[in-house]
């Protein structure tokens, strides 16, 4: 009987030493974000400038984050960001994890951090 109560300590030590990260009741897998980040960046690598927002959205789908805003000449400008880098392991995406995409009235005119500080 020894055995077979070392043989159930031993089972239960080891089901307690494994386990799973949930985030929202969901589980975290360090791939997921992982290939989102690179799909995004193999995505964004073959954009072309001039491209109308809808048909960047269905290639690489929801945004990030986003923002818009008009300028004094009256053209609408749009920025979708969409995570490329990840440099903080806090569960969040913040925007320097990012690459903007900036449209002009929905064509895109160019992506990247010095785009869009152009724009802004």
């Amino acid at each position: 009987m020894n055995v077979f109560y070392r043989l159930c300590l031993v089972a239960s030590l080891s089901l307690l030493a494994t386990g799973c990260v949930f985030i929202d009741g969901k589980h975290v897998n360090k791939d997921d974000w992982w290939d989102t980040q690179r799909d995004n960046r193999e995505a964004i690598s073959r954009l072309e400038i001039g491209m109308e927002r809808e048909a960047v959205i269905n290639r690489l789908g929801a945004p990030d984050d986003s923002e818009a805003f008009n300028t004094d000449d009256g053209k609408e400008v749009r920025i979708l960001f969409y995570r490329t880098n990840h440099k903080h392991s806090d569960g969040e995406t913040t925007r320097d994890e990012t690459t903007p995409l900036v449209f002009q009235d929905d064509v895109l005119t160019g992506w990247g951090h010095s785009v869009y500080e152009a724009v802004r």
